[in-house]
């Protein structure tokens, strides 16, 4: 944000002071200022994937089964997507193939479990990337 503001303000100091000297110092401010607002705004954001990788690493602790929210969310994802994707299609398939009747099993909605798995995944991360690397 601060980075499309900065010009902005570069041409306000130049029309408003027109010392040079002090209109660099006054530019020299802003930057200051600039810089140390996403300094602590990338600190606050450290801190939050900090304490996240702590939470994660006392979960990843527990069993694999009972740990928790994210194992049991993260196994409806693996089952719902293992239907979605081999018993649904390979099932009927294989009874036909032995020679017993046509199955239509029902279609479950596959996009909302992509989205609660790619949440898992921590496609939140990605936000915390681009803000470090300054796209955000």
């Amino acid at each position: 944000m601060w980075q499309a503001i900065i010009p902005i303000i570069g041409t306000v100091i130049d029309k408003v002071l027109p010392d040079p000297a002090v209109a660099a110092e006054a530019k020299l401010r802003a930057l200051e200022l600039a810089q140390r607002g996403e300094l602590a705004t990338l600190d606050a954001d450290v801190r939050l994937a900090l304490g996240q990788m702590d939470i994660n690493r006392v979960e990843a602790g527990t069993d694999k089964f009972r740990g928790g929210w994210r194992p049991a969310a993260g196994w409806v994802c693996v089952f719902g997507l293992g239907y979605s994707f081999l018993l649904r299609p390979l099932l009927p398939w294989a009874v036909q193939v032995a020679g017993g009747p046509d199955l239509a099993l029902p279609a479950i909605d596959t996009m909302e479990l992509l989205v609660l798995l790619g949440g898992m995944l921590g496609l939140g991360g990605y936000r915390t990337a681009e803000k470090l690397r300054g796209r955000g």
